[in-house]
């Protein structure tokens, strides 16, 4: 029979189909099971309404066969196979899908059909320089062969088959310089990108595999008798067939849970908290999760990669698809399955549409209540999950302008300097006096140093509670945030401000303790100006502090920018010229103050320039910074001692 060209389109088309759409060669074993399982389907669908098909759901399987010495790979299927009308439509005819045609066709009913593209077929081309197709349509008498060696067309001829289905007969390119080919025939190779794509495709896989057995031992056996092996053949199921997520809860253990996490994502301990979600409706999925007991070892670096893996209709389509997720939430690790999302042409990523983020939205609500529902349920396990991963969460409440801080805030926890353990926001709230104005933190590098700082010591000694910040994101996380939510004395919902205890004003003070404070810098101001100048534009202001009892002196800030801000910032590339406007505050009532204005009112400027540098650096060391000149500031110590 002369040879067919390919219907409405060129070879330039066809050439793109073969060449450029797919970026991974194996995804064509993926593409040719999953038209098998469409062709079962329809057999299987039909088989429900017509008893004289004869074939229960047992009854199907897909078929792989190897032939290395000819380098002939095969994929087989007893499904509804297809007349000579049906190969020249469906092969003949770039693009068009009879999956498709069927679905459409049947639109109402509950009908899981993989392919919708018609182009998954011609991925074969990428593998083989020829390809055969025998098929046999159900309830026809005569069977038919096509056959191509790509876009010159191809070749429709008569065939002998004995029952209904289709084998698709690849032979496989010899391997080049570029390209090896000899994976797509080798054993391990098939049964690897099989698992990999195809594990959870409904219909049992099966291929002849080569194993090894001990021979019978004879009887009687000699005294020198050594056991003696065999190599033989058995057909081997290769896929799992029926996906973990789409059974009911009930019916799964925890251990088959963790179990199945551990092999799919190759991790050593069990998961920290099991997620399975299924919705129907405006999103159709099923999704299990899991959020990990301990972080990977790249995960707060540039290498890590988030994502879970993403199923069409128990097909992989991506390993790990990041749009799933929200960046706070990418320690979470999973599968989502849906036969309702807008995939390209290859079937190898997603288009961005409205059913991604329904799914995604819907993800985000559920890990939020899950991970909520640990901390409620099993503080315990929750803290040790925030050790890992809460650093994360407090990233994605500051991040984006603090657009998800209303859906974090209820996750975080900080330390207590009261409580002397991990609390929640709503925690320290619900134990707040009434008259507290103020959330009070510290932030630092430490806890112990940050409990005795003076401003914290004056806090806690109102009874109130400090919360110890100690990461570098912490304190941006609550700037962002400003407040939370908090019930006045009448009930009404109402919010409660965060406040540094370095801040200016920490509405402690009374107005008389105010005004006394405002009336000794008028006061001093003589001497507060000639510190000022002699400290060179290193603080913005030098004032009485209400803030101190014991100290001489701190530091505190004016404005958004805090100390603690300022250190952080300063490590980022191109920040060094950020600076927080600090406050220079001294204690009337210590001894040092006597000593320097006893110094300025003797017009011993030196010495007022001396005690100001000390003062500062003080208060530096105090607040966790480095001193300006270390060698100065020990010498001007030393002096003090002689």
């Amino acid at each position: 029979m002369a040879k067919k060209e390919f219907q409405a389109e060129s070879k330039k088309l066809m050439d793109m189909m073969i060449n450029s759409i797919y970026t991974n060669k194996e995804i064509f074993l993926r593409e040719l099971i999953s038209n098998a399982s469409d062709a079962i389907d329809k057999l299987y669908y039909k088989s429900l309404t017509d008893p004289s098909v004869g074939m229960n759901k047992g009854d199907f399987r897909i078929l792989l066969t190897r032939d290395k010495d000819n380098r002939l790979l095969t994929v087989s299927d007893n499904g509804i196979g297809m007349t000579k009308e049906e190969l020249e439509q469906n092969l003949g005819t770039i693009a068009h899908s009879g999956s498709l045609d069927f679905k459409k066709d049947n639109k109402d009913e509950n009908i899981d059909i993989i392919g919708q593209f018609g182009v998954g077929f011609y991925s074969a081309f990428m593998v083989a320089d020829k390809v055969t197709v025998i098929s046999k349509a159900y309830g026809a008498d005569e069977a038919w062969q096509w056959e191509s060696s790509g876009a010159d067309g191809y070749e429709l001829t008569p065939a002998e088959k004995e029952t209904a289905g289709t084998d698709i007969i690849l032979h496989i390119k010899d391997s080049t310089d570029t390209d090896n080919y000899e994976n797509f025939l080798d054993e391990y190779g098939i049964v690897a990108i099989v698992k990999k794509y195809s594990d959870y495709v409904r219909y049992p896989i099966q291929m002849e595999r080569e194993k090894s057995r001990q021979k019978p031992e004879p009887d009687p056996k000699p005294d020198d008798y050594k056991p003696e092996w065999e190599t033989y053949t058995e057909l081997e199921t290769l896929n799992s067939m029926v996906p973990i997520w789409k059974k009911q809860k009930s019916e799964v253990t925890e251990e088959e849970y963790a179990n199945f996490y551990k092999d799919k994502f190759n991790d050593y301990s069990d998961p920290a908290r099991v997620i399975v979600s299924r919705t129907e409706g405006t999103a159709n999925y099923n999704a299990l999760l899991f959020v990990p007991s301990h972080r990977p070892y790249d995960f707060y670096t540039k290498e890590y990669e988030k994502g879970l893996a993403l199923y069409a209709s128990g097909v992989l389509i991506m390993e790990k698809c990041a749009d799933l997720l929200p960046d706070y939430f990418s320690f979470v690790k999973g599968i989502v399955d849906s036969q309702d999302l807008s995939l390209n042409i290859s079937r190898e990523m997603l288009q961005k549409d409205n059913q991604l983020k329904l799914i995604h939205n819907a993800l985000e609500k559920k890990i939020k209540n899950e991970l909520h529902s640990m901390l409620v349920n099993d503080r315990e396990k929750y803290e040790a999950f925030w050790k890992e991963f809460g650093r994360q969460i407090k990233f994605g409440a500051y991040s984006d302008y603090g657009m998800h801080a209303e859906l974090l805030r209820d996750l975080l926890l900080f330390w207590s300097a009261k409580e002397q353990k991990m609390v929640t926001l709503q925690e320290y709230v619900d134990k707040m006096p009434a008259e507290q104005k103020f959330i009070y933190f510290a932030a630092g590098d430490s806890t112990d140093r940050l409990a005795k700082l003076p401003a914290a010591e004056l806090v806690l000694d109102k009874g109130y509670d400090v919360l110890l910040l100690t990461e570098d994101v912490d304190e941006f996380c609550l700037q962002i945030m400003r407040s939370y939510p908090r019930k006045d004395a009448e009930g009404k919902d109402g919010t409660v401000e965060f406040k540094n205890v370095n801040s200016g004003d920490l509405g402690l003070e009374t107005e008389d303790e105010k005004k006394a404070a405002e009336d000794a810098t008028a006061e001093n101001k003589p001497l507060f100006d000639a510190m000022k100048d002699a400290l060179d534009g290193k603080v913005k202001e030098v004032k009485v502090s209400t803030r101190l009892k014991d100290h001489p002196v701190c530091l505190s800030a004016d404005g958004p920018l805090s100390i603690e801000m300022e250190k952080v910032l300063s490590k980022q590339p191109g920040s060094e010229g950020v600076k927080s406007d600090k406050v220079l505050e001294l204690n009337i009532n210590h001894p040092v103050f006597a000593v320097l204005k006893a110094a300025q009112e003797a017009g011993d400027t030196d010495k007022v320039k001396k005690y100001s540098s000390l003062l500062y650096a003080q208060a530096q060391l105090i607040e966790g910074l480095p001193v300006d000149d270390p060698a100065a500031y020990a010498e001007a110590v030393c002096s003090l001692m002689k």
